[in-house]
Order: structure tokens, then C-alpha cells, then sequence
């Protein structure tokens, strides 16, 4: 019954905290987005005094039932440990105990510590095991729901109906890809070879948990008077942390997971208060198999044929769509913005500023992930890497959107109301006169004046004396008809940084107007 429970806990947390990570809409989060401020190093960040008392208390009474209900990464490794073992009586026992690496593990919790300290906080954000699933699952897995959803909405588009509706699928940050592929690939491995090596060797999170429940008063305790040494549950244990030889448990690396529990046959191991009467822990004899479904996989092969099948449709909808030129008017191909070059990146309303943001941004991109206008993508820079950053090539930042900081569970973006925001200042934008297609075609525009949300852009006449003589504009092109062009200046007091400006700007490939972040934010 325990591990049942256990089980059903753990399966609601890894489908919801995932779900947060794959709702682009970004609706869910106002009932779930609770369960990514519950997690240990956003709360830490977070300085969320409430959440980190309740998850010691939690692990000095219940042990590190933490990492196998809550931790999305722990439950992971559980799924991949679990479809190995689904593979016959071999690879269900295929553990043993073997000693804790104890200087590994406190030596990457110092790396971790140590990163924090010295606001290296892409170094942290590897070692973050919330922050490593949440790149897995935004990186990863987000594209290939987002086929999905693209798929039926390209259905409902030809039965007239608008429950779905397509969204661009597109790889926001190279590097930031890589990684969270390779740290897919690694904790894969490790968790279908070894189980629980990840939590009990690198993660900082099951270092520091690992040590207070030590002192937990319920935990797993083997009685030796009915253990008969069949070995079953060291070889069932993916934690690796039960001796049976000697009936004891390393209760540092055991995650409450109850497996032991189900797989002794003699009932030999208990879930008890521990500092009552003592009994050795003990497993059973070398010749027991264990308990064995043997099933064969058919149900498991369908259902990667259906999963292919349907990604296979998915991304050939993807195509369809891709292959749909990028047209103005039918006529002539939009050419796509490229990025400038930005001496200071730009950070959302509610981060405060530059430095606030570093230090407590765990990098785990869910405000990348509900960002509607897709502005925010993972930096490249070596020192922000994986931190999430503003650029406007694809959407503005609305003044009216506060999804970013409504969902950030480390504290680096704070709440901000709508009014709050729209009063923000995080940067301001820059006019460059040679890239204004005024001065390069000859041509009115006033598109960066009509669409700011603040008034801080005027126009005022490209001619030195404010009159349009139809004199050459020094492009070789002369002003047509006599009229008189005129181009934007930015009043910086009034500016907020939103970005309206250069994203609607017609110039290409680099925008006339752009924004500069601000070192520190302030209210205007």
C-alpha cells in the first residue's frame, strides 16, 4: 500500500510539474504553478523560508520521500529505472549495494555552494536537478508537443473549427539544446544501468537531504530475526544503499521508495518509527529470483508504433507548414531579423536588475516556456548560459503580460501587476539613422512612433531645417512628391524597454531602433 501511494504521488507530480513545462498557453499555472515553487533550490533562491522549513520537517520524519514524489528528475530516473527492469528477471535484480561515495558527492555539493557564492550561476543551474529537468522537458520534449498541437490544429483548420491553434516550433538557443541533450543522455544512462546514481553522486539537493534523514523517524528497518539473507532487496534496490550481509540500510541514499518493502517475501522489512526497538536489516538468500511479472512487451511496442505514427504525421503537418513561404503581399520573401548586439542584455520587469537576476535564476526555463510572444530565449554567453534573456526578432514584450513573473518559482523574476510593469524601465531604445528605411529608400514610416505603449518616440524632420526640399537624401534617392519625411528620437525618461519598437521596425536584416538593457531597473 505504501509504495502504491507512493507511486500514485509521484506519477501526479512528474505528469503535472511536465505539464507546466509543455503548456505554452500558460494557463495551467494558476493551479499547479505551486508544485514548481515546492521544489528544494528555487525555494532555497527564493529565500521562501515557509517551503524550506516544511521540506526539512518533511525529511526529518518521513526520510527523502522528497526526491521519489517531488523531484521531477528523481522520478525520471525511477521511469527509466522501471522500463529496464520491465525487460526480465535479470535486469529487475540487476542491483547490489555498494558503499556511498561520500567524497563525490559532498565535493559537488561544494562545486554547487561555491558557484552560488560566486554568482556563476550557469555552473549551479547544471547541478540543479529541477532546473536540469525543466531544460530536458522545455528542450526536449516541448517541441515535439508542440507538433502535436500544431498537427490537430492543422485538422481542426480544415473542419472550420478553432479548438487548437499553431504555434512556431523553433530551437530558442543552440547551446542551450545541447545541454539539456546531453544531460538527458547522462542521467538516462546512469539511471538505466544504475538507478539512483545521479541523486546519490551529483545531485547537491539529495547530498543535503541525504544527510537529514539520516535522522528521519520513520524510515525502512530490516528485522533479522525474520531476515533469512535472500539478497532480493539489495538487488531490487536502485538506490543501491542496502547491505544485506550486515541487515542494515544507508538511509543518506535511501529515498523512501518502499520497493524493499514489496519485494521481501519473508516480511522481514518494515516502514516504522525508527528510534523504538531496534532490528537488524536484513535480504534474502542469493538463490531467490523475486517477484516476477514477465510480461511481454506487445502493449509497450504498440504503443512506440502509435507514438511514431503520430509524430511522423506531426511533422509532416510541420512541413506543410514550413514549406509556406514567408510573403508581403504575395510578392517579394520577408527577410528575417538577425539580433543586434546589445552591450547590456535585457531581463524582464519584476528581475530588478542585472545582478538580482543572475543570482537567482536557476536557468530552468519555464518563463521561456510560457512567454506568448516569444521573446525570451536561453543567453549563449559563457557567464549567463542557459539564463533566460529578452530580444525582440519574433514579439514584443506587452506591457499588459506579467506570465514571466507570475510563474518564476526562484524569486529572479518578482511579482508585478500589470500597472507595475508598465511603469518598469529595463531598458531604452537607441535610433540608428543610417538603418531607417526614411534615410535608405526615401520613404516615410512612423512605425516605431505609432505602436509605442509609452509615447516616448516622436518623429521629427530627417531635413536639417525641418522642411523637405527635394534635395537628394544623401542615398541617392530624392524625397517624393515634396513631402516632408521625418525620423524618431527616443525621450529615454519615458521609455520602458519593450521592445514594440524594434520588432515593428520594417528595416531589415537589422532593426533602425533597438532596445539596450539596464544594469538596474527602476520605476518611471
Amino acid at each position: 500500500m505504501l509504495k502504491k501511494l507512493r507511486v500514485t504521488l509521484a506519477a501526479i507530480f512528474f505528469i503535472c510539474i511536465t505539464l507546466l513545462f509543455l503548456d505554452f498557453t500558460g494557463t495551467l499555472h494558476a493551479w499547479l504553478g505551486w508544485m514548481a515553487k515546492i521544489q528544494f533550490i528555487p525555494a532555497v533562491l527564493a529565500l521562501n523560508l515557509a517551503v524550506i522549513v516544511l521540506l526539512v520537517l518533511l525529511t526529518l520524519v518521513l526520510g527523502r520521500v522528497y526526491c521519489s514524489v517531488i523531484c521531477p528528475l528523481g522520478i525520471f530516473q525511477d521511469i527509466v529505472s522501471w522500463i529496464n527492469g520491465k525487460r526480465g528477471k535479470k535486469q529487475k535484480n540487476r542491483f547490489s549495494y555498494s558503499p556511498a561515495k561520500s567524497w563525490l558527492r559532498y565535493t559537488f555539493l561544494a562545486i554547487f555552494i561555491v558557484a552560488l557564492a560566486a554568482g556563476i550561476g550557469s555552473l549551479a543551474a547544471l547541478l540543479d536537478p529541477y532546473a536540469s529537468y525543466g531544460r530536458i522537458a522545455s528542450n526536449l520534449f516541448a517541441p515535439l508537443w508542440q507538433l502535436g498541437n500544431n498537427f490537430l490544429a492543422w485538422i481542426a483548420e480544415r473542419v472550420d473549427s478553432y479548438a487548437f491553434y499553431s504555434t512556431d516550433v523553433w530551437v530558442k538557443s543552440l547551446p542551450t539544446f545541447i545541454i539539456a541533450a546531453v544531460t538527458f543522455i547522462i542521467i538516462a544512462v546512469l539511471a538505466w544501468r544504475g538507478g539512483r546514481t545521479y541523486c546519490n553522486t551529483v545531485c547537491p539537493v539529495g547530498t543535503v537531504l541525504g544527510f537529514l534523514s539520516r535522522f528521519a523517524m520513520f524510515r525502512p528497518v530490516i528485522n533479522a530475526d525474520k531476515c533469512r539473507s535472500c539478497s532480493l532487496c539489495s538487488r531490487g534496490c536502485k538506490a543501491s544503499c542496502i547491505d544485506y550481509k550486515n541487515h542494515s540500510i544507508d538511509y543518506s541514499r535511501c529515498v523512501d521508495c518502499m520497493d524493499c518493502i514489496g519485494t521481501c517475501r519473508d516480511g522481514a522489512i518494515s516502514y516504522r518509527f525508527a528510534y523504538g526497538k531496534r532490528h537488524k536489516a536484513g535480504t534474502g538468500p542469493d538463490g531467490g529470483d523475486g517477484a516476477q511479472d514477465g510480461k511481454a512487451s506487445a502493449d509497450g511496442g504498440a504503443s512506440r508504433r502509435a507514438f511514431l505514427a503520430s509524430a511522423v504525421m506531426a511533422a509532416s503537418a510541420a512541413t506543410i507548414k514550413a514549406q509556406e513561404m514567408k510573403l508581403d503581399g504575395g510578392l517579394a520573401e520577408i527577410q528575417d531579423k538577425k539580433i543586434p548586439e546589445r552591450a547590456t542584455r535585457i531581463v524582464p520587469a519584476g528581475a530588478l536588475g542585472i545582478s538580482h537576476f543572475a543570482q537567482h535564476c536557476t536557468a530552468c526555463q519555464l518563463c521561456v516556456s510560457v512567454c506568448p510572444s516569444q521573446v525570451l530565449r536561453p543567453s549563449t554567453s559563457l557567464l549567463t548560459l542557459m539564463q533566460p534573456e529578452m530580444s525582440y526578432e519574433r514579439g514584443y514584450c506587452r506591457p499588459e503580460c506579467t506570465k514571466c513573473s507570475d510563474v518564476c518559482p526562484a524569486g529572479a523574476i518578482s511579482p508585478v501587476t500589470r500597472e507595475e510593469k508598465s511603469s518598469v524601465q529595463i531598458g531604452h531604445a537607441v535610433v540608428i539613422r543610417e538603418n531607417c528605411i526614411v534615410n535608405t529608400d526615401g520613404v516615410s514610416c512612423g512605425n516605431c512612433a505609432r505602436h509605442c505603449p509609452s509615447g516616448a518616440i516622436s518623429m521629427v524632420p530627417a531635413s536639417p531645417h525641418g522642411q523637405d526640399d527635394g534635395r537628394d537624401n544623401g542615398k541617392g534617392r530624392q524625397h517624393r512628391h515634396g513631402r516632408e519625411l521625418r525620423i524618431p528620437v527616443v525621450d529615454v525618461e519615458r521609455c520602458i524597454g519593450c521592445g514594440a519598437c524594434e520588432y515593428l521596425c520594417p528595416a531589415r536584416p537589422f532593426s533602425a531602433i533597438y532596445v539596450e538593457g539596464h544594469q538596474i531597473h527602476k520605476t518611471i
